[in-house]
């Protein structure tokens, strides 16, 4: 099974890397683009589990390692 985790900042939080991308894209002549939310995106190989104890399994990575749950929110998709 795999795991997919996406990480990306809370709304509110400062993305300076957000701001610069969106102020590259506009200098290369993208001016359609009006916000950008810089992120990261982890793949995770799982042994063979229950998908609902996968999921708890990688709800607790996510809050102990992958994510700073402070200013970071994650989504998990399981694929079989």
């Amino acid at each position: 099974m795999k795991a997919k985790v996406h990480v990306t900042l809370k709304r509110g939080v400062l993305d300076p890397q957000g701001k610069s991308i969106v102020h590259a894209l506009h200098s290369l002549g993208f001016d359609g683009v009006a916000d950008a939310r810089q992120g990261k995106f982890i793949e995770l190989d799982l042994n063979d589990a229950p998908p609902d104890q996968a999921r708890r399994q990688v709800e607790e990575m996510c809050r102990k390692l992958l994510a700073n749950t402070v200013i970071e929110d994650f989504s998990i998709e399981l694929i079989a």
